[in-house]
């Protein structure tokens, strides 16, 4: 028996070829004459049609480089470009930015203070620990790609220099307490002048702080100065409450006894002058009857002088031919409650 090598391998050969040339024949018989050719075309034209299209999104622009050099912006919708030779970057400028500026965020949500730009200087000498964000939006989406290498990293150093310097003007209550709106508008104002004259094309939209504390090796002796400064401010506004309780009380009370003085000095004047005019009065009568004005005086004078007294008024001659009478009974009773007992002469 000779061996033949080729004999378990020529078949398996034979039959590829054979089906390798049953395609090609198929394929023949599928596309007319050229038709490869034009399937070839048809495919390159869809390619370049497909290279030369492109969209925008509603929330984009897009900026058109040609050889890498921008050469134009579009707004969104659809748009063509000069395939190979054009590319486009469409960067987001309805989105807001974020920027974190004393701290870090992880993936998992925790911060993570960033000593070295979260130590400030305030301008009475004490030291705070701030952490804040920047939100900003592109205005330019030409100068945001092309005239910053790295756009957050710019707007970060900026916004630290910012509120560096904003610090360094203030007090530390101003920056713990009432201070922190002027503190957030003016690093807003400085950050967009500095990231103005380096034509970043960004908008600053917001500077907030987060937090503002001292640092934590005197946080303990900061939170006690903090706290004897509340007691204090608690303490003056108790009193200014008791000062604004007191005065009005004090100031009506005066009000009323300069009325009522008033009216005292008011009703005596009143008074004299009718006490005046009825002597003024009573003179113009007396002197046209001096006698009967003098008895008539004389009469009032006797009731104001001897009240609760029984006075019997005679003439002169019936006075004469009158027995004088001493009322003994009289005498021994009791006098009525009020009453003085005065004898007439």
């Amino acid at each position: 028996m000779v061996w033949d090598p080729k004999d378990p391998w020529s078949k398996k050969g034979d039959d590829l070829d054979q089906a390798f040339k049953q395609a090609q024949g198929q394929l023949r018989n599928l596309l007319p004459t050229g038709g490869f050719r034009n399937l070839l075309l048809v495919a390159f034209t869809v390619f370049l049609i497909w290279q030369s299209a492109f969209i925008v999104a509603p929330d984009e622009e897009g900026v058109v480089k040609r050889f890498g050099i921008p050469v134009r912006v579009v707004e969104p919708g659809p748009h063509m470009k000069i395939p190979v030779v054009e590319s486009v970057l469409q960067p987001k400028v309805a989105k807001l930015h974020r920027v974190e500026i004393g701290f870090r965020t992880d993936r998992q949500g925790r911060q993570q203070m960033i000593p070295q730009e979260a130590l400030m200087l305030t301008g009475d000498m004490n030291i705070l620990a701030i952490e804040f964000i920047v939100q900003y939006k592109i205005k330019s989406s030409r100068e945001y790609l092309f005239n910053v290498a790295d756009i957050d990293d710019t707007i970060g150093k900026s916004a630290e220099a910012s509120m560096r310097e904003v610090i360094g003007k203030s007090k530390i209550d101003e920056a713990l307490t009432t201070g922190k709106a002027q503190i957030q508008q003016d690093t807003q104002e400085l950050l967009q002048r500095i990231l103005d004259e380096y034509k970043t094309g960004v908008q600053v939209a917001a500077v907030q702080l987060q937090d503002v504390d001292p640092p934590e090796a005197v946080a303990a002796a900061f939170k006690d100065v903090t706290n004897a400064k509340e007691d204090r401010e608690k303490l003056i506004n108790q009193a200014q409450g008791y000062r604004n309780d007191i005065t009005p009380k004090a100031k009506g009370e005066a009000a009323q006894l300069v009325n009522q003085a008033k009216g005292y000095a008011q009703a005596r004047l009143n008074r004299a002058q009718g006490e005046a005019n009825r002597f003024l009065a009573t003179l113009k009568e007396y002197n046209q009857s001096k006698d009967i004005i003098s008895k008539r005086i004389y009469i009032e004078t006797l009731e104001d002088v001897l009240p609760h007294i029984d006075k019997f008024v005679m003439d002169g001659k019936g006075g004469e031919r009158a027995l004088p009478y001493l009322p003994l009974d009289r005498l021994s009773k009791p006098a009525p409650a009020g009453a003085t007992q005065e004898r007439t002469p």
